[in-house]
């Protein structure tokens, strides 16, 4: 599976549902809007998810009017704008403005809601060249039925998503779908994602650049950043887990769980020379 890369800079940039990706519950796109342009949508029978990737923009939705503004995803956290089912909405562009919009099938018990910055938790994971932010702007500890969010930053010659790990209904895991979409600082950077299992079923390396959408329907799924280059990504997930369940931790690799335990990784120490 390749990732799905950007046609063009202007309007829907990337875009998934369940049936293109062949999987049940998420849909995602990627929208980039000049100065004054618009972009309606109604969620159907969605919970959506609305998240700022940079510019200024505002959201008109049953008589209320969201302003979302962001420099950048390497400068700041977003506020995300969460909408129910059944709710018709309009993006208004007051500078270029990107944005993503996503969401997961919902029996809308949630209401309308803002989530701002001071909502969302920050946590620092893993350690030596394995460590990383994982920001929950949408995490579990916030309310929505079956989507949730995270986004993540792994600075260059680091990785992340590490132990491998899975979430696809398989080796005792939940079934959860995920997408990533994709930022690298600088923008001609790149990465490495990997989707694989244990039985080589599934093994596909991948070379991932700024604005790649990459989908994750099975398998453990690293990624690293090689030197030189800093990751962004943004997870959207949503799959059997609802409500509070969705905090439900996935599933390491075996061969790679005891890394918790030493995230250093018992490195080669150099020089190597004769005679040592």
């Amino acid at each position: 599976m390749n990732p799905i890369r950007p046609e063009g800079d202007h309007g829907v940039l990337v875009e998934v549902d369940p049936a293109s990706a062949g999987w049940r519950f998420l849909s995602f796109r990627a929208v980039r809007l000049g100065v004054g342009e618009r972009s309606r949508g109604h969620t159907g029978g969605d919970e959506v998810a609305l998240v700022p990737i940079a510019g200024t923009g505002r959201v008109e939705v049953e008589g209320e009017r969201f302003d979302l503004s962001r420099p950048g995803v390497f400068e700041a956290l977003p506020s995300v704008l969460y909408l129910p089912p059944g709710t018709e909405y309009v993006v208004v562009a007051e500078s270029t403005f990107e944005f993503t919009v996503g969401g997961a099938p919902a029996e809308g018990r949630y209401p309308l809601r803002l989530f701002r910055p001071d909502e969302m938790r920050v946590e620092m994971r893993g350690g030596a060249n394995a460590y990383r932010q994982v920001s929950h702007v949408l995490g579990p500890h916030l309310p929505a039925e079956r989507l949730y969010l995270f986004e993540v930053y792994t600075p260059s010659g680091s990785w992340s998503g590490w132990p491998p790990h899975r979430h696809d209904g398989e080796e005792g895991s939940a079934y959860v779908e995920e997408t990533y979409y994709y930022k690298v600082l600088p923008a001609h950077g790149w990465g490495i994602h990997h989707n694989y299992t244990s039985d080589g079923a599934v093994d596909d390396l991948l070379r991932v650049r700024d604005g790649d959408l990459v989908l994750v329907p099975r398998g453990f799924h690293p990624v690293v950043a090689p030197p030189g280059s800093n990751l962004y990504y943004l997870n959207y997930m949503a799959g059997d887990l609802l409500d509070g369940a969705r905090a439900t931790p996935p599933v390491d690799d075996a061969e790679w769980a005891w890394m918790r335990e030493d995230w250093a990784g018992r490195p080669l120490v150099l020089p190597i020379a004769a005679g040592t």
